[in-house]
């Protein structure tokens, strides 16, 4: 979703609503029907009803790549695929005057709570992505840093984990603002952002800490895992192109500086100590990445 533009997003976001909210009036019809031994739909008992009904034809019309590709709204076909046959079972007996059995209602409610749960999910992750991230590179945004950090600390305080913290620069930013203009520079800001988002593991988190500085908390991970996984994601930022468009071509190199968060110390102090790392890197020669020792402090 983070490669989703933000009208993209939205616009998702505003249809996704719609067809939940067309889906339960459709619930409470078959219900109605049902219960009050009323005439149903017909398009309900067809094979391909779960293509038919209003949710479906949303489901299954042009949506965004990423969108299609999403776990869990891959997981939402299959709860609704089953759901509507489920249905099916529940308004064929019904219309033959046959009593419905408890067991086939209780696996028509179980398919239904599971659809509306991977609904949910994605609704919350799509508003998570649209107001918890930041508008121009997709990174999260610093309102949520330290609330996630601080939930990390307390399972590094319960030695449940170790967690490690990376502070990245882009290294002589200011020159291609300089050179090119802040549009330029903007790109080149939201294409390197997505390109660290893409290239850390899937729970690993990248906030944009400020300016072109970005922070990055990787779980389950101790200094030294820490210092293999971000060298070879400056290595790979090294040889990234992030503008080409005509004669334009802009690389960049990243310096990075790395602590841990430590059970006797703030996230505050993890975050000072990754800066004072970080300053290292820049001024011996920059596109490095230094570990913070306590001989720095």
């Amino acid at each position: 979703m983070l490669n989703m533009s933000r009208e993209m997003l939205q616009s998702t976001h505003r249809e996704l609503e719609q067809a939940s909210y067309n889906h339960d009036r459709w619930y409470k019809e078959l219900i109605r029907s049902i219960v009050c031994r009323l005439p149903h739909d017909q398009r309900d008992l067809s094979d391909d009803a779960f293509r038919q009904c209003r949710f479906g034809q949303w489901y299954y019309s042009k949506l965004p790549d990423e969108l299609n590709a999403h776990p869990t709204f891959i997981s939402i076909e299959t709860e609704h695929t089953l759901m509507h046959r489920l249905a099916s079972i529940l308004l064929a007996r019904s219309s033959n005057g046959e009593v419905i059995d408890p067991i086939d209602y209780d696996n028509f409610a179980s398919a239904l709570d599971r659809l509306r749960l991977n609904v949910e999910s994605l609704r919350h992750e799509i508003e998570e992505t649209l107001y918890n991230r930041d508008p121009l590179t997709g990174a999260r945004n610093r309102v949520s840093m330290l609330s996630d950090l601080r939930k990390m600390h307390e399972l590094v305080k319960r030695n449940t984990q170790s967690v490690s913290v990376a502070i990245m620069d882009i290294d002589h930013f200011k020159s291609i603002n300089d050179t090119y203009g802040h549009p330029v520079g903007d790109i080149v800001l939201a294409a390197l952002a997505r390109f660290v988002i893409v290239h850390t593991r899937p729970y690993d988190h990248v906030y944009r800490y400020g300016g072109e500085e970005f922070l990055i908390s990787m779980g389950n991970t101790d200094i030294e895992t820490a210092q293999v996984i971000i060298e070879r994601l400056r290595e790979a930022i090294a040889k990234f192109t992030a503008v080409s468009e005509g004669t334009i071509n802009i690389s960049v190199s990243a310096s990075f500086g790395l602590s841990t968060l430590k059970a006797d110390e703030t996230v505050e102090d993890a975050i000072k100590q990754a800066d004072e790392a970080l300053y290292v890197s820049k001024t011996s020669g920059r596109n490095k990445v230094t570990v913070w020792e306590e001989s720095q402090d």
